[in-house]
């Protein structure tokens, strides 16, 4: 009975169609998590570039968007060598430079501390967490009026600002960051006899730096903008007080001038972070 009834079963599959055999598709620009190649990456690079600039050239070349609301690429250029021969735009990069460096270097010496107190222990989670995640939806530009009031129209109100728009930013992320240290490596720490301490500065620390430098990397940029909001306080020097200016006298030449001197800026900083992070995450991977 049981072989008669494989031999049907066999004969039944017999006569079934094969399957289709499906090939391994090709790896092409938008395939999934597939690297590509440097010649590719290239080209996409220049191209993202090249676009806009060019873009920016024709629209001003022919006319169709006036010169007071687009200037030309040369006028850019010249407006920013002016500044530049004059020596109002080194005064006025290192006055921002500073208020960023002071404002952000502080948010970080309090978030970084604080996020990884978060992000190791409950305790620091369930009270420091609620008041953080509410204030972090509070907009920094809020503050000004308060920080006038309690700082005055000095340096300091303008620092508060930057602390208060970064840090609450930068600290939610550094406890994500920490949070994401795999559980098992605490065990084994703790089983090979390793001390509380010891899993928080050999374990936790290293596998999370990193992660932390990237947050940094965020919110440096988050600095950046908020350090033009802070240099509408009663500023007489600085990339955005210099943008305040050219915008009363309608010198959009300069305007552009300074964003093209804050994009380049932000971009060396940023390469500067990832040089950092390539270097110390090394064995993270």
């Amino acid at each position: 009975m049981k072989t008669a009834l494989a031999d049907r079963t066999s004969d039944v599959r017999a006569t079934w169609p094969p399957l289709p055999r499906r090939t391994r598709p090709r790896p092409t620009l938008l395939t999934i998590r597939t690297p590509i190649s440097r010649r590719a990456a290239t080209t996409l690079t220049v191209l993202s570039l090249a676009v806009p600039f060019t873009a920016w050239v024709v629209l001003s070349a022919s006319g169709a968007v006036p010169a007071t609301f687009l200037p030309s690429p040369g006028a850019v250029l010249s407006a920013g060598w002016e500044m530049a021969r004059s020596g109002e735009l080194a005064v006025d990069v290192w006055t921002t430079t500073r208020r960023v460096l002071e404002g952000f270097g502080l948010a970080v010496l309090v978030s970084v501390p604080l996020g990884i107190l978060m992000g190791t222990f409950h305790a620091g989670q369930a009270a420091f967490e609620p008041l953080i995640g509410l204030l972090r939806y509070l907009p920094a530009s809020a503050f000004i009026p308060l920080l006038i009031i309690w700082l005055g129209l000095g340096e300091p109100s303008k620092i508060a600002i930057l602390f208060i728009g970064t840090v609450f930013f930068n600290t939610l992320m550094t406890a994500d960051v920490v949070r994401g240290v795999p559980r098992s490596l605490i065990d084994v720490s703790y089983t090979l006899g390793a001390r509380r301490g010891e899993v928080l500065r050999k374990v936790v620390v290293p596998h999370s730096l990193p992660g932390i430098i990237d947050a940094v990397r965020v919110n440096a940029a988050a600095a950046w903008n908020f350090v033009v909001v802070a240099e509408l306080v009663n500023s007489t020097a600085g990339l955005g007080y210099r943008i305040v200016r050219a915008q009363r006298f309608l010198q959009t030449d300069k305007i552009f001038a300074v964003l093209v001197v804050i994009g380049v800026i932000g971009v060396m900083i940023d390469v500067a972070l990832r040089l950092v992070r390539a270097r110390v995450g090394r064995w993270a991977g």
